[in-house]
């Protein structure tokens, strides 16, 4: 046997060496929730836990009740807010996204009319600054200009808040004003105890998107919460419509679903008042019945905690959640990027099950998640990845055996196009999240994949919306690629490619459960029947078997957020067969140089149809497929080049929508030096490390890169042994060890 050259023994011995004094870490210093909250990043600052069921945050307003100021509650330039919201989802869409359930909102001075009457959020919201705000892990504070002030920390599943006055002040609990409205909603005010409690019934998440949003416009779930004070009441009163009820204890209405004068000025409501100018609230919450968030609230937080307590705990769990991923080396910024990045990862799934009951998890953006954020969560907290992929099971159970795109809390939203949960459940399994019932997962998945169901039929919710999982499968498995004029699909051509992933996610599964399947090996392959070698792009087709005209490359006819440009390369798990298609691996490789950089040189970063999209889900595994075509330096150039360019510090920090997380998760991958080969597999991209040094600890992984700081990678060992193609085999993910990147050039 070889002896390894001397530089590598001690980088080996190095990395191995764990110093047994070496304090535990705390990296949540480089957290900035902040990051992302401009620019359409869509994230929220506020108090949350990992994957925490509470996440009291700040409802912006930009004068119009009946909508919000940002997609999910937050923007960096909307400095109105109308309340502090329990709930809310990272990163999503489309505006408003969901949630933001219960906004309770510090008011001074006398309370004389209805809040929901206030339509334009001028007498009950207030200013604030951003000098008087601060986000960190765990903890969220700021000061209103009406001299309010509101400071917030949490648990899993219930809140603490501290709030203070200049004079007499009041809380408003806004219980039907969720984010998209509500069905009903109800309160009770209780003196005697000090309490407040209720709930909302609502959902509609994208209900108002203009392709198919209108279709979302119902109710799939009900939030109950519960609220305690330290000081005594000395007034309250409820609301109901523009009608004013002081002295009321209990009111329920809810707002309905539409926006403007279709609901402004309705709602419901109640609010407490307080001789004392310093109040503490805790508050539990639970998506089954009232006595849960009351036994929620009373196991998690002690009735003497104060937020400062809570919020050091919160802290606590974070430090532990970001132990996942240890890096050394690197500037403050790029530790700052790289950690709020892994924070934004670990911010869902959410817990939705309450105190003593079996992890339950809910909330699943499987569009955009299966392409990057399931796989991550799969290799840094398998245990967490286990119960979400038991979790969509049970929902798929209780959904009559359908696996739905977009699951928001338990709801099926159809949001989006595809099958996305076969790959997330393929590519969570493959990556060592292997404690849940996969052979039953896997059966109704491929069930659904090949069994006809009635929605498949139906244009319900199209295009944005559409209920039918499997579109019209019965014609594309006759055809062989989804018809655009008979789909019931958002576009065929995305259909088509959408569907040979998860066919060849539940080949690559049931090869890994002994059970092969000829046929999802063969459809897997079906992309190539909307590829047209005329054009040579993904174009749309009809029934007929013709091409849909007019056809442009930029145009998304027949695609779903995305151009043909784009989604031409949405081939991952076949990129030989593309480049074979394209003419070879030089053409191809030729074309995706146009395609990531403009005709000056400059690189791509969104904006043009016809080149890389890093803002959104379609095309960011395109920087790896270099890796497939020989050229492995332009895949470590390029994911560099886009890492730097749309990723930074401060609110304008992310692309694009964060997406449950998808895009911080591409960063995360992106800095190991690291990305999933195919959705459904545990093999692995390589590019060049951003850190020095960086430890997977649930898998024993650590990563060096070594030689002159750059970005090109001169030679690649896995625990010594040299790595000859660009990619890691799966046993890399199940065994670990120490991958060691020798790196020159800038």
């Amino acid at each position: 046997m070889r002896a390894l050259p001397v530089f590598l023994v001690t980088v080996l011995t190095a990395a191995l060496a764990t110093p047994a004094s070496a304090a535990v870490r705390d990296d949540t210093r480089y957290v900035d929730p902040l990051i992302g909250s401009a620019g359409g990043g869509n994230t929220y600052p506020g108090a949350v836990r990992p994957f925490g069921m509470i996440s009291w945050s700040p409802t912006s307003t930009r004068g119009d009740q009946t909508n919000t100021g940002a997609a999910n509650g937050y923007a960096y330039d909307a400095t109105r807010v109308r309340g502090f919201s329990l709930t809310h989802v990272n990163g999503a869409g489309c505006h408003p996204g969901a949630a933001g359930d219960i906004p309770i909102m510090p008011h001074v001075g006398d309370i004389t009319s209805s809040p929901t009457a206030d339509t334009r959020d001028q007498i009950f919201a207030s200013d604030f600054s951003h000098a008087d705000e601060k986000a960190e892990a765990g903890r969220y504070r700021v000061g209103l200009k009406s001299g309010a002030t509101a400071d917030l920390s949490v648990t899993t599943r219930a809140g603490i808040g501290e709030f203070t006055f200049p004079v007499n002040g009041s809380l408003l609990f806004r219980t039907s004003n969720s984010l998209n409205g509500s069905e009903d909603a109800d309160i009770m005010i209780d003196p005697a105890t000090n309490s407040v409690s209720g709930s909302v019934l609502t959902g509609a998440f994208c209900g108002r998107r203009a392709n198919g949003g209108t279709n979302n416009q119902k109710t799939y779930y009900r939030l109950h919460f519960t609220a305690s004070f330290d000081r005594p009441i000395s007034a309250h009163g409820t609301w109901v419509n523009s009608e004013l009820r002081p002295g009321s204890t209990t009111a329920s209405g809810g707002e309905g679903y539409l926006t403007g004068s279709a609901r402004a000025g309705k709602g419901s409501g109640g609010y407490v008042s307080f001789a004392d100018k310093q109040v503490r609230m805790r508050v539990g919450i639970s998506y089954t019945s009232l006595d849960a968030a009351k036994r929620n609230l009373a196991t998690e937080i002690p009735k003497r905690a104060s937020v400062a307590e809570v919020a050091k705990e919160a802290k606590k769990a974070w430090a532990k959640q970001l132990r996942a991923v240890e890096i050394d080396g690197g500037t403050a910024a790029e530790r700052t990027i790289f950690y709020t990045a892994l924070y934004h990862t670990f911010l869902q799934p959410n817990v939705i099950s309450d105190v003593g009951r079996e992890v339950r998890y809910g909330n699943f953006s499987g569009w955009d998640q299966y392409r990057a954020h399931t796989q991550l969560l799969a290799l840094l907290a398998p245990d967490v990845a286990s119960g979400y992929a038991q979790s969509l099971l049970q929902t798929s159970r209780e959904n009559g055996g359908v696996w739905d795109r977009w699951v928001h809390i338990t709801g099926p939203t159809h949001v989006m196009t595809g099958d996305p949960s076969a790959p997330a459940i393929a590519g969570m399994y493959a990556m060592g999240a292997k404690n849940f019932d996969v052979r039953a997962a896997y059966d109704s998945l491929l069930r659904q994949a090949t069994v006809p169901h009635p929605d498949g039929l139906s244009d319900k919710g199209c295009p944005g919306q559409c209920e039918g999982q499997r579109p019209n499968l019965a014609e594309y498995m006759r055809l062989g690629y989804a018809p655009h004029d008979t789909c019931h699909c958002w576009g065929g051509a995305a259909e088509t490619l959408e569907d040979s992933v998860a066919d060849q996610a539940l080949a690559d599964l049931g090869r890994r459960l002994d059970r092969p399947s000829e046929e999802m090996e063969q459809r897997a392959g079906w992309w190539r029947n909307t590829f047209n070698p005329a054009t040579g792009y993904q174009q749309a087709r009809n029934a007929d078997g013709t091409w849909v005209t007019p056809f442009n490359p930029a145009s998304d006819r027949g695609f779903a957020q995305g151009s043909s440009a784009t989604y031409t390369w949405m081939v991952p798990h076949d990129v030989q067969g593309l480049a074979e298609a394209m003419g070879g691996k030089e053409v191809a490789a030729s074309r995706l140089d146009g395609f990531f950089k403009r005709a000056d040189g400059s690189w791509a970063t969104g904006g043009d149809a016809l080149r890389y999209d890093p803002t959104n889900e379609p095309g960011i595994h395109t920087p790896w497929i270099y890796n497939e075509l020989g050229q492995p330096r332009k895949t470590q150039e390029t994911v560099r080049a886009m890492a730097r360019l749309v990723y930074r510090t401060g609110p304008s920090g992310l692309p694009g929508n964060d997406d449950l997380g998808t895009m911080s998760a591409w960063y995360v991958f992106a800095a190991l030096g690291l990305y999933p080969r195919t959705p459904s597999s545990a093999e692995l991209h390589v590019s060049s490390p951003m850190f020095p040094k960086a430890r997977i600890t649930k898998k024993n992984i650590t990563i060096l890169a070594t030689g002159t700081p750059g970005v090109y990678v001169q030679e690649t060992r896995w625990n010594g042994r040299r790595i000859d193609q660009p990619w890691l085999p799966e046993a890399f993910v199940k065994h670990g060890g120490v991958l060691v990147s020798r790196l020159e050039g800038d």
